[in-house]
C-alpha cells in the first residue's frame, strides 16, 4: 500500500517592535487583503536566518537585523476542501532600519503598517495566520531564545548531502 509522507511548509517570520508598535505587512492573498508579520518561505540553499533577513527586506524594503529566536510554531491551514497544509514557522525578533530608497515592496504586498498589539488583536480576523498574533504575544511576554538555537549545516550552501546516522 503506498504511503504519503507528511511534509510541512517551512516559513520564517520577523517580529519587529518599535515604540510599542509592531511592523506588519498588508498583502493580497486568495482570501483578500490580510495582515501578517514580514514572513515567507524558506528557500533551498539558505538558512532560516538568511531567509528571514531576505523576506523582511523583500516585504518591507527595510534591512532586518535578527537579535533573538522567538520560537518555532506549527499551524494547520485548511482554507478549502482538499487544501490541507501544515506550516512550521521559525520566528525571530529583531529590528529594522529605515526604508531603503528606491526599493519596491514584494509582489502582493500593498503596504507596511506599524500597529500596537491592541490594534492587531482588534483585527485578528484579518490576520493571514493565527501565528502572526502568537509571535507578537510571545514577543510581548519577553520570550527570547539564542539565535544559535537553530543550527544550519554547511551542506545547505555546498549542495552536499550530509550523512546523518
Amino acid at each position: 500500500m503506498p504511503s504519503t509522507r507528511w511534509t510541512p511548509f517551512v516559513t520564517v517570520a520577523a517580529a519587529v517592535e518599535h515604540d510599542g508598535r509592531y511592523l506588519l505587512v498588508e498583502e493580497q492573498t486568495p482570501d483578500g487583503l490580510r495582515l501578517n508579520n514580514p514572513a515567507g518561505h524558506l528557500e533551498c540553499g539558505e538558512s532560516p536566518l538568511e531567509a528571514v533577513v531576505r523576506e523582511t527586506l523583500e516585504e518591507t524594503a527595510r534591512a532586518f537585523t535578527p537579535e533573538a529566536l522567538l520560537g518555532l510554531y506549527l499551524s494547520r491551514f485548511t482554507p478549502r476542501p482538499g487544501d490541507d497544509r501544515t506550516y512550521l514557522r521559525i520566528a525571530y525578533a529583531g529590528r529594522v532600519g529605515e526604508p531603503l530608497p528606491g526599493r519596491a515592496l514584494d509582489s502582493g504586498i500593498v503596504r507596511t503598517l506599524w500597529l500596537t498589539a491592541d490594534e492587531i488583536r482588534a483585527q485578528a480576523a484579518r490576520l493571514r495566520s493565527p501565528l502572526a498574533l502568537q509571535c507578537i504575544e510571545d514577543h510581548l511576554a519577553g520570550r527570547r531564545l539564542p539565535l544559535d538555537g537553530v543550527y544550519s549545516h554547511p551542506s545547505l550552501w555546498n549542495g552536499a548531502d550530509p550523512v546523518l546516522r
